[in-house]
């Protein structure tokens, strides 16, 4: 019986193939940052208060104005297709069933416009700025990726940021994973070698010019670059260590949320994700001033159960979750959701 979010990952390790989980599942270097992710969690407390009317429970909100039923999105994440055949479709099916907001991957396994096709509620772009690798100062490539997505209807644009060169994990390189035989990253063309872009911050300003879709930066642990964020005009703030995967020993994304909100200080959006797996974890980074969180291998452990039935599944345990978690602290509304629930060690 699968119950939470736990389960569906032992359920999803025994259902992949090993590599492919190294490849889902592994964090860079000695993954101090993937465990402080979890850990981090439970170093906080929550303080509920009692004798509040708690009957229903609202968890309706938006994000860059889009209406989404909870504050739980899904994050940006690579080849969905080695979960389930499906990919990328699947999850953004499930999404919109579910209520919420899926972002689409440059490294998806689906066309970005497959997915756009099989969403059934909204859904966002997230970019790697690339350049082919024999002409490093070409963008071309990035900038055709945001004119489609824009055709395509996605609502905005998160700019992965804390992703200059890729961080090297250990354990999927000893699992000597390789993209099985005929699956690809669908967004590129078969004879294009490409490699990470060093953006600076004069890049929001090439990026701004090429859409009018809001402008969101993923990979923010700090309150320098959180000022520097909002002064350079960006629409939201993805406070995030891209799971654990880039720069080990980096803080954990809740422990940086606190210092990015105060820098912004109500600017633009803040959203946070990194080790969410129950609802309790998304009351805290509620709590912390994050206006949604985003969750990532989670969902992919629900493909890889039952397709976007998983999905769904992951995603309604732990809105679930949330609803019970802010009934029981005493929240009616994630506006009453505030600083004083949550202690901090």
């Amino acid at each position: 019986m699968l119950i939470n979010l736990h389960d569906y990952e032992a359920a999803a390790e025994a259902r992949m193939e090993p590599g492919a989980w190294a490849y889902y599942s592994s964090g860079v270097g000695d993954e101090v940052t993937l465990r402080a992710n979890r850990e981090a969690f439970a170093r906080i407390r929550i303080r509920p208060r009692m004798l509040v009317d708690v009957s229903t429970c609202d968890l309706h909100t938006t994000v860059q104005g889009i209406p989404v039923t909870m504050p739980i999105l899904i994050a940006p994440t690579a080849a969905h297709c080695l979960a389930h055949p499906e990919g990328e479709c699947a999850t953004a099916l499930a999404a919109g069933e579910a209520g919420t907001l899926m972002t689409a991957s440059t490294s998806a396994t689906r066309s970005l416009e497959e997915i756009a096709t099989a969403a059934t509620g909204p859904f966002w772009y997230q970019l790697y700025v690339d350049h082919p690798l024999e002409d490093l100062t070409d963008r071309s490539f990035s900038e055709s990726l945001v004119r489609r997505a824009e055709a395509a209807g996605y609502r905005a644009i998160v700019v992965t940021v804390d992703a200059p060169r890729f961080g090297v994990k250990e354990r999927e390189e000893r699992a000597q994973f390789e993209m099985p035989e005929g699956l690809s990253m669908a967004n590129y063309p078969g004879d294009l070698e490409t490699e990470p872009a060093s953006l600076t911050w004069n890049d929001i300003a090439w990026l701004r010019s090429l859409t009018s879709l809001p402008i969101i930066l993923k990979g923010i642990l700090t309150a320098e670059d959180a000022v520097l964020a909002v002064e350079h005009g960006v629409d939201g703030i993805i406070v995030s260590n891209h799971g654990g995967r880039q720069l080990d020993c980096v803080p954990a994304s809740i422990e940086a949320l606190p210092e990015v909100v105060a820098a912004v200080n109500g600017r633009c959006e803040v959203y946070m994700d990194g080790g969410i797996r129950r609802g309790t974890d998304v009351l805290m980074a509620l709590a912390l001033g994050a206006r949604a969180v985003l969750i990532g291998r989670p969902v992919l452990w629900g493909l890889a159960v039952d397709g976007a039935d998983g999905v769904r599944r992951v995603l309604h345990l732990l809105r679930d979750e949330l609803e019970q978690a802010m009934a029981l602290s005493g929240c009616s509304t994630l506006a009453s959701v505030g600083a004083a629930l949550v202690k901090l060690p």
